[in-house]
């Protein structure tokens, strides 16, 4: 594959992590050689084929990583890498803490740029769960029995707002905490809004 020009509008990004500028200098330079598009999104440098999102480049305190999009369809057979949370379905990390472990675990990222690459190509998707997989909590599923407005308006809700609602529900250890979430969340569910809207 031919490589590709590294893009203005992401260079603010390697140079203000300094913490992290010489190992994430590297992973562009390495996914740049694999042939990819680089663009700004979210904040963060990513990188597509065909427009489509194959991995971005993005920094933590304690780390910086590769986030695969569709790193659940990837072999992995090095167990290289992670899922953030057990609600992340689709995506992956390749977490690096040093410029070293980059160039140590260059065969193995650009081994892993060219299969998903591939994979969306393929027009593989990862199989996501259903909202109706999700646990409901009590209180919220008590007001939904007791208000057929609010039911009504949840389930015209696509389904990752529905998601996002019960994940945020469901967080909080203290039942008080969810009855809470759950009595701001209402106007804005009745209003046909996600969490973020």
């Amino acid at each position: 594959m031919a490589k590709h020009a590294i893009s203005q509008d992401v260079d603010f990004y390697f140079d203000k992590a300094e913490k992290w500028q010489e190992a994430i200098t590297r992973l562009r330079t390495l996914i740049l050689d694999c042939g990819l598009n680089e663009e700004l999104k979210w904040g963060c440098p990513c990188y597509t084929s065909e427009g489509s999102n194959i991995v971005l480049i993005h920094t933590f305190k304690e780390y910086c990583a590769l986030l695969f999009f569709k790193g659940a369809l990837l072999r992995d057979e090095q167990q290289l890498l992670i899922q953030q949370s057990k609600n992340v379905q689709a995506a992956r990390q390749f977490r690096f803490t040093d410029a070293k472990e980059v160039t140590n675990h260059k065969t193995a990222i650009k081994a892993y740029v060219y299969e998903a690459i591939e994979i969306e190509r393929a027009g593989l998707k990862v199989p996501l769960k259903k909202t109706t997989a999700y646990e409901v909590p009590e209180e919220f599923q008590q007001k939904l029995d007791k208000k057929a407005s609010l039911k009504k308006a949840f389930e015209a809700l696509t389904p990752g707002r529905q998601r996002a609602y019960l994940l945020h529900f469901a967080a909080p250890k203290q039942s008080k905490t969810r009855e809470s979430r759950i009595e701001k969340a209402i106007p804005h569910i009745m209003q046909g809004k996600g969490l973020n809207d």
